[in-house]
């Protein structure tokens, strides 16, 4: 059954920085999760809900994309972006932390389960996941991402 992928505006305006080699990236990883549902994904995450209900795909160096499952026919690409601890405002994961209102975990605990259980259905999350998307608007309206995302800003030694 074919997956309809919604984007957030973050996520949009997280695609439009990056290099034309890395925006063909995202639009092959979501031709694939628009025809293999959670299958496309490389992991869900672990930690108190939502967390555990959100998918990690892997597409290439840093570059991580993060999907929230509405139903198993709606999926929300909520965010893009690399997976860098030296940036604290601009690492996917830090982001996510922010747009779900928790804090990270430590990260011995962490798991990385398949995102489709055994009967292969991906983790719903209901009218939950077009909150998060919603909360995505506020996220980019705060913090927008550099001009080019290949230039990195030089942190004091």
């Amino acid at each position: 059954m074919p997956i309809e992928v919604l984007r957030t505006p973050l996520a949009d305006q997280q695609v439009k920085t990056l290099h034309r080699e890395r925006q063909k990236r995202v639009i092959e990883f979501v031709r694939d999760l628009e025809a293999r549902g959670c299958a496309a994904l490389s992991y869900r995450l672990t930690g108190d809900s939502p967390l555990d209900h959100l998918c990690d795909k892997h597409l290439g160096g840093r570059l991580r994309a993060i999907v929230a499952f509405e139903s198993r026919s709606k999926a929300w690409l909520l965010l893009i972006a690399d997976h860098d601890d030296r940036d604290p405002i601009l690492n996917v994961y830090a982001q996510l932390y922010r747009l779900v209102g928790l804090e990270p975990e430590p990260s011995e605990k962490r798991t990385k389960p398949p995102c489709c259980d055994d009967g292969g259905v991906a983790p719903e999350l209901g009218a939950h996941a077009e909150e998060i998307a919603a909360r995505a608007i506020e996220l980019r309206k705060t913090r927008k991402p550099p001009r080019n995302s290949h230039q990195r800003r030089r942190h004091p030694s």
